[in-house]
């Protein structure tokens, strides 16, 4: 699994984690403050979307509020490279 961090602004804290979420290949999102202390995670399984996700949209509406930035971790699936198969 790997794994990369976006720094963002409070106001585009929602904007941004959304667009993760539709690329389809992160497994978990990790909204941290600025002292690096862990705010939210975001299990993403096959199958979580529309209203299921309504509840993380507000609290990351709340968090968001709190401060001017933020960085978000997404731990992604890895893919393997093109021709091989997995074991």
């Amino acid at each position: 699994m790997s794994t990369e961090e976006h720094k963002v602004p409070g106001e585009k804290l929602v904007e941004r984690v959304k667009e993760l979420i539709r690329e389809g290949n992160a497994r978990r999102v990790i909204v941290k403050n600025d002292e690096g202390h862990t705010l939210l995670e975001i299990p993403l399984t096959v199958g979580v979307f529309g209203a299921v996700l309504i509840p993380v949209w507000v609290a990351l509406g709340a968090i968001a509020a709190l401060a001017t930035s933020y960085t978000i971790v997404v731990e992604k699936k890895e893919t393997p490279p093109a021709g091989e198969l997995e074991a």
